[in-house]
């Protein structure tokens, strides 16, 4: 049987990865020590890697699908293809940010103060290149974890990854610039995309989790309402495209069924109920595609 290798990533993302791949349809299973977790999919081969080395391991066709941050593709210079890009993070639905951070108390107030600093990172190319285009000389260093705590006893600055900015404040640091705004990638080899079955393989996962990603910020929405108030009550429904109508056995009656942002819900629902809506469903959905 064919098969496509999966890289899921390791780390602060594997979480929100497995949730949004079981939202789509697949149930992986990640043993405590295993780095193949199972899947319930028999043409799909998951591998469990940092998300650091996803995207060279995808360029060099060890995988020919995986899942990382633009950051890292962009750090590593991968050969890869972009997918479809899935807006989600370990917390939330968000963009993430790498930023030039410094103490609270610190003199460093814009890029150019960093002439002759020291700066720590995990993405050191990323880094340098913002700074010479910033035509700025300063000396950046690997950074193993924990950078927020290196300044400023080891360092004068750091370039971190961030989604609210809380746990840099958390550290008495301040943010002086943003170097990027990274997205997660589903991204592909290009040999394994040139394959006519591993390519629309590729395209039906993309499909699922743009569905599934879409499906979490909207709710279904059913209920009934005399045709006398139909039109006042359409008004109130803004929806993807037109609401479902359909004839109820009293033909003085419709019920109606929609799907719209989570978000709203609460604003309309006693507008739809004075409108004369009854019998008002309000229920999840897994996917939801256009």
């Amino acid at each position: 049987m064919r098969k496509i290798k999966l890289g899921i990533p390791k780390g602060s993302l594997q979480e929100a990865t497995l949730g949004l791949f079981k939202k789509a349809g697949f149930n992986i299973n990640v043993g405590e020590r295993s780095y193949k977790p199972s899947i319930d999919d028999s043409e799909i081969e998951c591998l469990l890697i940092r998300a650091q080395e996803i995207a060279k391991y995808v360029e060099q066709g060890v995988l020919d699908v995986g899942l990382t941050g633009k950051d890292w593709i962009t750090e590593t210079n991968a050969d890869v293809q972009e997918i479809t890009s899935l807006i989600y993070s370990k917390t939330g639905f968000g963009k993430v940010k790498l930023v030039i951070a410094v103490p609270e108390n610190s003199s460093i107030k814009s890029v150019k103060d960093l002439e002759g600093k020291r700066i720590a990172t995990e993405l050191i190319n990323i880094t340098k290149d913002y700074l010479k285009k910033n035509k700025v000389n300063a000396e950046v260093e690997f950074s193993w974890g924990a950078t927020e705590v290196k300044v400023p006893e080891l360092v004068d600055a750091i370039a971190e990854l961030t989604e609210t900015g809380t746990s840099l404040k958390a550290n008495n640091l301040r943010i002086i610039d943003t170097i990027l705004e990274s997205t997660t990638k589903l991204i592909a080899n290009k040999k394994s995309m040139s394959d006519k079955w591993k390519k629309q393989k590729i395209e039906e996962i993309a499909l699922l989790l743009n569905g599934a990603l879409e499906a979490y910020s909207k709710v279904g929405l059913k209920m009934n309402v005399e045709r006398e108030n139909l039109d006042k009550l359409l008004s109130l429904l803004p929806a993807l495209k037109k609401p479902t109508i359909s004839n109820l056995s009293d033909d003085k009656w419709v019920a109606i069924e929609t799907i719209i942002d989570e978000k709203i819900v609460r604003e309309i629902l006693p507008a739809l109920k004075k409108a004369g809506a009854q019998g008002i469903v309000e229920y999840s959905l897994n996917k939801v595609i256009e």
